[in-house]
């Protein structure tokens, strides 16, 4: 999207779907990563371009509760008709109700309750849930009382959740909290409730020496979607440019965490990404089997 010069207003991207020509756009950014996993024979997982498509940043966007609804029904409608057209025998399609913090991704803000996390993103998850959605991902989630009301919001809907924490340079989610004790703790709180767990919106280099121990919670981490670029939170925040980094040192960096921990099997890009990182990182991955 930042290379094709759009403006996401507070990252929505559903907001394109407003726009002119916003529906082609979004199906034609979908189909060149959809290509690519058919070309090498891979599962390909559809996430909808809802990240912001809760409540508090409807208000701020000027979209209503029936807006959401709305846009979240259409957002899956999307994808269900890219799955229509271009799963196959070898290239399995899951589509994925993209859900996102209240707050900042990157910061710890507007923190709450577990029950209060739970009430908030019930009304997204619910309506996901009603759509052709296999399962939801919350994205960039980065202190524990919000996953773990996500989760029981997702298990309240009768669909599949995933977690996909935020970390920092030092492996920590931006609460201070260590990967290991937020992942326990979640599946303390809900009985193991999310399907599994992600790490997301960091560079492999800021999370790998977290992840060297043997300890049970290690097997519940699935997939991995980094950043391009190895800047810390701040760094990028302050930035006026976009970092792209390496895409095929980025590629190698995913391979050696496949290396080492054969049980991930989801890969794909965060900030700074685009196809170019994302065919590294699956030609890279790849080569492990």
């Amino acid at each position: 999207m930042f290379h094709d010069g759009y403006e996401l207003p507070e990252f929505a991207a559903f907001d394109l779907l407003t726009q002119p020509g916003g529906y082609e756009t979004l199906q034609n950014y979908y189909r060149s990563y959809i290509i690519l996993a058919r070309a090498n024979e891979v599962g390909f997982i559809l996430e909808s371009p809802t990240w912001r498509a809760s409540r508090k940043w409807g208000d701020k966007l000027g979209y209503s509760s029936g807006d959401l609804r709305e846009i979240n029904r259409k957002s899956i409608a999307l994808l269900q008709d890219l799955r229509d057209i271009w799963e196959s025998g070898k290239t399995d399609v899951v589509i994925s109700g993209c859900i996102g913090p209240r707050g900042d991704g990157y910061n710890v803000s507007e923190k709450m309750t577990a029950e209060d996390a739970r009430k908030y993103h019930l009304e997204q998850i619910e309506t996901l849930s009603e759509t052709q959605a296999d399962l939801v991902s919350a994205f960039t989630i980065n202190y524990t009382e919000e996953a773990v009301g996500i989760s029981q919001a997702a298990e309240a809907a009768g669909i599949p959740a995933v977690i996909s924490f935020t970390v920092g340079t030092d492996g920590r989610l931006p609460s201070g909290q260590p990967l290991g004790e937020a992942v326990t703790t979640v599946d303390q709180a809900t009985g193991n409730g999310p399907a599994y767990y992600m790490i997301n919106c960091a560079h492999p280099s800021h999370f790998k020496g977290a992840l060297n121990n043997e300890e049970p919670w290690l097997k519940r981490i699935r997939g991995i979607r980094a950043n391009a670029s190895a800047k810390s939170h701040a760094e990028l925040d302050a930035a006026v440019d976009l970092d792209e980094g390496d895409p095929t040192d980025l590629g190698a960096r995913y391979a050696e965490l496949k290396n080492q921990w054969r049980h991930f099997n989801i890969f794909g890009g965060c900030c700074g990404t685009d196809h170019r990182h994302v065919e590294e990182i699956c030609k890279a991955v790849m080569s492990t089997n």
